[in-house]
């Protein structure tokens, strides 16, 4: 009686995937952070006010989530300035698909805060859901106004400095 292995047969084991690993984005990875938040938000991302904050400028820093020579995530920082007051914006945080519910968006956030505060940021702003985000200490923000609607409920600030939340007009910087 035999089993399944047969000797004198050749055998496939496909590689186990690895982990995602977190790395700071670079020039060639633009392509592919692209498609994943392409893929993730679709064209009607173009449209959002937080885009306004974005548009035809480089963000202050990037990571990416790469498995096995693929980006499956994506996340940015980008200056602004909230009144006088500056500032960073996160987003948008893309992750593909497949890769979705596997805390891959958490480890990117928590990346980006970490970074902010090496950076000696006083704070960080984000338009996003209010359960995701509080866990990262992101608080709703008064006073903040956007270049266009945002729903209030969804405009959170991270403060990284023991200062008031600031106030006024959000700038790209």
């Amino acid at each position: 009686m035999r089993g399944p292995f047969q000797p004198g047969r050749a055998m496939t084991i496909a590689p186990s995937p690895q982990p995602p690993v977190i790395q700071a984005e670079t020039v060639f990875d633009a392509a592919a952070v692209a498609r994943v938040v392409e893929a993730a938000f679709g064209p009607g991302r173009l449209a959002k006010t937080a885009e306004r904050l974005r548009e035809n400028r480089d963000p202050a820093v990037g990571f990416v989530a790469r498995q096995d020579g693929r980006i499956i995530g994506s996340v940015r920082l980008w200056t602004i300035t909230i009144g006088d007051a500056p500032a960073l914006f996160l987003g948008p945080i893309a992750v593909t698909q497949t890769e979705r519910n596997a805390g891959i968006g958490a480890e990117l956030v928590g990346v980006c805060v970490d970074w902010a505060r090496e950076a000696q940021a006083a704070g960080v702003l984000l338009v996003g859901d209010p359960p995701y985000f509080e866990r990262f200490g992101f608080k709703r923000i008064e006073g903040a106004v956007m270049p266009g609607p945002v729903d209030p409920k969804r405009l959170l600030w991270l403060a990284l400095e023991a200062v008031a939340a600031p106030g006024g007009p959000v700038r790209a910087d």
